[in-house]
């Protein structure tokens, strides 16, 4: 072969090989930080469990470069897959979460002890952490009354706010209560406000607790 083609041939082996690897992130990504945190809503009977499980991830190519997230819980034998395109994506204070606020279990209630997170980018590249969850509930389920203008509240949690929620059922936003009755007239709700439901938490123990929503007009 002529040695002129030889090189050129050559330089494209070079290039196309440069190219792909150039555009096939070989770095892990990294869970740098994250939680588990137990959340209550409204059943009936009973309280319904679920966990909200969020991650700080880092990957060199970005959050666009991750593709698949996973929850395990070895002892009893329980894997929840979080697919890409249902993840919850949240900026705070300059860091980007992902995670879900729906873990949950078919019968009893979620466990406690050593959880195994399991993060996958694009490139095939893994990297798992673990994290335990140990928080028990220390307080009975909250509740929420509405009548004639004015709320009660029954709860012993240590932190009570109100999550508001527009005409369409959307969240609105978060306000923050000093006291455990009064009038909603107090409050001062944007008109765009149709509907409250009681948030309450228990930070130490990484548990909350949220009740259905009640109409306000």
């Amino acid at each position: 072969m002529n040695e002129k083609y030889k090189r050129i041939i050559c330089f494209l082996l070079f290039t196309i090989i440069a190219f792909f690897f150039s555009s096939c992130s070989m770095t892990k990504p990294e869970i740098a930080f994250g939680f588990i945190k137990l959340v209550l809503f409204q059943g009936n009977p009973d309280p319904v469990q679920h966990f909200s499980f969020f991650i700080i991830p880092e990957d060199d190519d970005g959050i666009e470069n991750l593709r698949e997230l996973y929850l395990y819980h070895d002892r009893e034998q329980l894997r929840w897959s979080i697919p890409h395109d249902e993840w919850v994506t949240l900026s705070f204070e300059g860091k980007n979460w992902i995670g879900t606020r729906s873990i949950a279990v078919t019968e009893g209630d979620l466990p406690t002890g050593v959880f195994r997170a399991v993060l996958i980018n694009k490139g095939g590249e893994s990297s798992e952490r673990e994290f335990i969850y140990d928080g028990n509930v220390h307080y009975e389920f909250p509740e929420l009354g509405i009548s004639d203008g004015f709320y009660t509240i029954n709860s012993q949690w240590p932190s009570n706010r109100f999550i508001c929620y527009d005409r369409s059922g959307n969240y609105y936003t978060t306000v923050e209560l000093t006291s455990k009755s009064g009038n909603l007239a107090d409050l001062r709700f944007a008109s765009q406000v149709r509907s409250i439901a009681l948030w309450a938490e228990d930070e130490a123990n990484f548990c909350s607790a949220l009740t259905n929503a009640v109409n306000i007009n």
